[in-house]
């Protein structure tokens, strides 16, 4: 409900006493004069001069000591410690002006929705930003980007917060705490080069200045009569003292405006509602951390974007949590990081890194690692990187997705948020349809089980050349083989999430209804398999449809769309690339042989529902046993299963 259409039988809104000290006069806001902040800014600049856990720039103790409503409460302010995962934070607690903070400088919460560097075709806007570095010194966040694509970046994201986030304020101050940080920009042009950023509290922030116009002259000379909702980038290009004397100016027309509105019209007590609303919203609880002990101290403040970002996927963002995908992209993005810092990305780190992001031009650094800067290649490599099975990774992983070990289902998500960010901007709206083909499962078991490398297959001899050390039984290639043919297929729409109909495609027949990655695994185990995997690399690389395999070669399907190919490819991988054999006159021998093979495919496929279901209950923490009215069926018949399968079969040899 806004401020200013308060109806008739709801009380005025009144200016909230925030004074923590003498209250025996009326209460008014008034920003006190520079001189009055000199008492703070000293006993900020002994703190940091005795206390080995604060580092902080001269500006930034001049921003802390401007930004709070009443300065000489800092004098005797007693920091604070935080535990984050590999150190701890020094943090302390005032009540600041909300116009002298700045909205988070990220958009980790659209990770799912911006385009990244790592697609060739993305375009200049919006491009999501390159991770924040630690200054060498000092606690604080350093960007990288040019200055326009930041405030391009955080105005878009106090828009959007205003539109999806809205928060009640005005009638009430602000009482949930906001948490900021020390910022530096590398490249600030006319802007100033520190600010202090939030890290949590976008969302109260937005709403707060949603009530304040624009500055005069802001927002162009067509606009001036009606001053547009202050934006973010109107007040980081103000400098220190201006920006403190718009804080000021905003708080003096706001009474004036109430002093004005006189009587008892309508008109006066929204004019006064909306005047006492904005005061309200003035000010706010903000924590600012202002100093990192890494427990490594070697480390140094290497490792305090880290921390910050812990802070950002923990602390209070109950508002609106994060979309799956963009959590996930925002764990893979930590989880590469712990990496990088742990130095377990081997040779060439920085490369290594920056391709497994995907937040820079990847073509440098492909190229770094002997790789041409194909996307099918990137996410390849990405696959690589996060199926070796190495203790040290594995635990690091596993930390990050807040599990006891790590599961394939967890490798998946990282890979494939990470793998995606190559089709940003090319899947366009498609994306979403490959991201649930991937988000299940898009690996295998056997990636994890063994050692296997990315080589540069760049062209169709290259690929070629995989295909037979493939049949000629290198594990590694057929590896290597499978990621990129799963990779071509899903991306181009021929490899789908199990739809509800797909039977209906293949004269309803059974189909392997399993995740992409099974699906995968068992088409390389078909004898036509890898032939059929290594032409679609070629041909969804040249933008052709890939061919099927039917009477002893590669044919064109070219009434099929992306739903036939997938649904005769998940036939394929239970009844063989010709289940129309017996209606064609093989053998009675070739028709057991492939009757065997689909019902031993089948059983693969309930093994992993069942390892699912115990993987489930484990991290459920459920101990109960499941009813015996629930099981009986199921059991009774695994049973007769086995006992009629062992009538067929022969008796296991003796030792």
């Amino acid at each position: 409900m806004s401020t200013t259409e308060t109806p008739d039988d709801l009380p005025d809104i009144q200016v909230i006493d925030i004074r923590s000290g003498d209250r025996s006069k009326p209460f008014e806001h008034r920003v006190v004069p520079t001189s009055q902040t000199t008492k703070a800014i000293n006993a900020l600049k002994a703190l940091h001069r005795g206390h080995s856990g604060v580092q902080l720039t001269d500006d930034t103790i001049q921003r802390i000591a401007y930004s709070a409503v009443e300065p000489d409460l800092l004098t005797g302010l007693r920091p604070e410690l935080r535990r984050v995962e590999n150190g701890w934070l020094t943090i302390i607690n005032y009540r600041a002006y909300t116009l002298m903070l700045s909205p988070a400088i990220e958009n980790d919460r659209l990770l799912d929705q911006v385009h990244y560097a790592a697609d060739p075709t993305t375009p200049t806007q919006p491009r999501v930003l390159a991770m924040p570095t630690g200054h060498e010194t000092n606690a604080a966040l350093v960007y990288t980007d040019a200055m326009d694509d930041l405030i391009d970046a955080v105005d878009r994201a106090a828009e959007k917060v205003r539109r999806q986030n809205k928060q009640e304020v005005g009638r009430r101050i602000v009482e949930r705490t906001l948490t900021a940080v020390p910022v530096t920009f590398l490249s600030p042009g006319p802007y100033p080069a520190e600010d202090l950023g939030l890290v949590d509290g976008n969302s109260r922030w937005g709403s707060c200045t949603a009530l304040v116009p624009a500055p005069t002259g802001m927002t162009g000379p067509d606009r001036d009569k009606e001053r547009s909702p202050l934006l973010p980038s109107h007040l980081m290009r103000l400098s220190l003292s201006d920006r403190r004397r718009f804080v000021r100016e905003v708080i003096k027309k706001a009474y004036r405006d109430i002093e004005a509105a006189t009587g008892t019209s309508r008109a006066a007590r929204a004019k006064r509602d909306q005047a006492a609303a904005l005061l309200n919203a003035m000010t706010v609880p903000v924590e600012v951390v202002i100093g990192y002990t890494d427990d490594n101290p070697a480390m140094g403040t290497q490792r305090f974007p880290a921390a910050v970002r812990s802070l950002l996927m923990r602390m209070n963002i109950g508002v609106k949590e994060f979309e799956v995908a963009s959590k996930n992209g925002v764990t893979a993005e930590e989880t590469v990081t712990a990496l990088f810092d742990a130095r377990q990305l081997g040779d060439n780190a920085q490369a290594v890194r920056d391709v497994l992001l995907g937040r820079v031009d990847i073509t440098d650094p492909m190229k770094t690692l002997g790789l041409s800067p194909l996307r099918d290649l990137r996410f390849a490599f990405i696959a690589q990187q996060l199926t070796r099975n190495e203790r040290t990774r594995n635990a690091i992983a596993a930390a990050k997705l807040d599990k006891r070990s790590l599961q394939l289902a967890g490798r998946s998500g990282l890979v494939a948020e990470l793998g995606l960010r190559a089709y940003s901007t090319l899947l366009g709206d498609r994306i979403t349809h490959v991201r649930t083909a991937l988000k299940d499962c898009c690996l295998w078991k056997d990636l994890v089980d063994h050692e296997w490398d990315v080589e540069n297959i760049d062209n169709d001899q290259a690929v070629d050349d995989l295909l037979q050390r493939t049949e000629n039984g290198d594990i590694p290639a057929k590896l290597l083989l499978g990621v990129l043919a799963m990779v071509a297929l899903v991306t181009n729409g021929y490899l789908l999430a199990a739809g509800g109909s797909a039977e209906r495609l293949v004269d309803n027949r059974s189909i392997l209804r399993s995740n992409i990655g099974m699906v995968i695994k068992t088409i390389l185990e078909k004898e036509e398999g890898p032939k059929v995997l290594a032409d679609a690399i070629k041909r969804t690389r040249a933008g052709l449809r890939p061919r099927w395999w039917a009477d002893g070669g590669l044919v064109e399907r070219d009434n099929w769309k992306g739903s036939d190919f997938d649904a005769h490819l998940r036939l394929a991988a239970l009844s063989g690339f010709d289940p129309e054999g017996e209606e064609n006159g093989s053998s009675g021998t070739a028709r057991e042989s492939k009757a065997l093979t689909a019902f031993q495919a089948s059983l693969t496929v309930t093994s992993n529902h069942l390892s699912d279901l115990i993987t489930l209950r484990k991290n459920n923490g459920t101990t109960d046993k499941i009813p015996w009215d629930a099981a009986e069926a199921s059991v009774k018949r695994l049973e007769y299963m086995t006992d009629d399968f062992k009538e067929i079969s022969e008796k296991a040899p003796r030792e």
